[in-house]
């Protein structure tokens, strides 16, 4: 929440002081603002923020997202539009329908702009940004908590030359308030270590990460018949499945939500206490992001990883990098793993730690002068941003 407050807050204000020219075509809606995110989950807290910032004001907020009614959204469209919330395929649906012109809009953002391009969906928002203003005539805003070098580079083509990058906290870098473990079990032992970690946990709150679809609705089924009240969310539940899943977990219905990785990005769930990674991720960036759903605003947590040495040998480098960076306890045998895996990097499967700006590392860019980057508007803080003047349905991970 702080995060989308950080967009949100300084584009609602600027449109509610510039005044907002009511559309006469309902039929064709013509937004200021247009916000991207990459799963239904996202867009909808942004949503749903936007309209609480908004509230009491003229701006109007719609979102558009695949999973569910078309004609409702449009519906809503023709009520008015000025900041639109989408997803990239259904973004594009209401385009290509032609009941939406992107030729007024003078801000956009990028909520975890590098999955977005990471994950395939770049022809995407390349298509939805042709249909913007050109980047000198538009603010951009990119946001993340990892903004790997090779992402830094493509988002240069959506940005202006002379962009702010702005880092608070390390990129890459788990939250210090997360109390970080990692344990060396084996596959075959996962399910009985997990029920023992979730009976000293009691009611509190916990999420359990796997990779798999089947895994999540296996192991969700397993936890109710122990005892556990559980429920589960990926990318082949219903969106209104989905929904109801996350209402249950937040409401406290369920304290245990088995998930994969649709779930570890971006949403803000309240007093989250635990968070198990059954499954590794492949990429620690995904590691970093899972825990971070824990340990928010100040309040601490716990992140307990299981670590099966036959599987994820590849992520034992850049995992006590992300351990030693935070000021936790690296294990003897983690460290053993790290120095004996070959090949491994903290690019690729481990992932980029960037929190700089590649422009400055000699990476072939121009360093933007001082007195460009101070003439340009300067970007709200967030865990990273890259920012310039202006900037299918896919929406599962998994």
């Amino acid at each position: 929440v702080c995060l989308q407050a950080a967009f949100l807050l300084p584009v609602l204000t600027l449109l509610v002081r510039r005044g907002l020219q009511p559309n006469l075509e309902p039929w064709l809606q013509t937004p200021s603002a247009l916000c991207v995110a990459p799963t239904r989950e996202l867009i909808t807290q942004i949503y749903l923020q936007a309209l609480k910032f908004s509230h009491g004001t003229v701006v109007r907020s719609v979102v558009v997202y695949g999973g569910t009614s078309v004609v409702h959204q449009l519906q809503q469209l023709e009520r008015g539009c000025h900041l639109l919330c989408g997803t990239p395929g259904r973004l594009l649906d209401v385009i290509n329908r032609g009941r939406v012109s992107l030729s007024k809009v003078e801000f956009v953002i990028l909520d975890e702009a590098d999955r977005m391009l990471e994950l395939g969906f770049e022809q995407d928002v390349r298509r939805i940004l042709d249909s913007v203003p050109p980047r000198e005539q538009r603010q951009t805003l990119m946001f993340s908590a990892t903004f790997p070098t090779e992402i830094q580079k493509l988002a240069g083509d959506f940005l202006r030359a002379d962009y702010l990058f702005v880092v608070v906290g390390r990129v890459g870098g788990a939250c210090c308030d997360v109390r970080q473990s990692i344990e060396r079990v084996g596959n075959f032992e996962k399910r009985e270590r997990l029920l023992q970690l979730l009976g000293d946990f009691g009611l509190d709150r916990t999420l359990v990460f796997v990779e798999t679809k089947r895994s999540a609705d296996f192991l969700a089924c397993l936890l109710c018949q122990s005892g556990f009240p559980t429920t589960s969310i990926h990318g082949d539940r219903q969106q209104r499945e989905r929904e109801e899943a996350l209402s249950d977990f937040k409401s406290g219905r369920v304290s245990i939500l088995v998930a994969t990785s649709v779930a570890a990005r971006g949403l803000d769930i309240d007093d989250v206490r635990h968070v198990v990674n059954y499954d590794l991720p492949g990429c620690v960036d995904d590691y970093v992001h899972r825990i971070g759903r824990t340990g928010r605003i100040g309040h601490c947590g716990s992140a307990v990883g299981f670590f099966d040495c036959g599987r994820d040998r590849d992520l034992a480098r850049p995992l006590v990098r992300v351990l030693s960076d935070a000021g936790q306890d690296v294990p003897p045998w983690l460290e053993e793993e790290a120095s004996g895996a070959v090949g491994t990097s903290f690019g690729g499967v481990g992932g980029t730690f960037t929190s700089r700006d590649v422009r400055r590392q000699g990476s072939g860019w121009m360093r933007p002068s001082s007195l460009h980057a101070m003439n340009s508007p300067p970007p709200p803080p967030a865990a990273a941003a890259a920012a310039a003047g202006g900037g299918g349905e896919e929406e599962s991970w998994d």
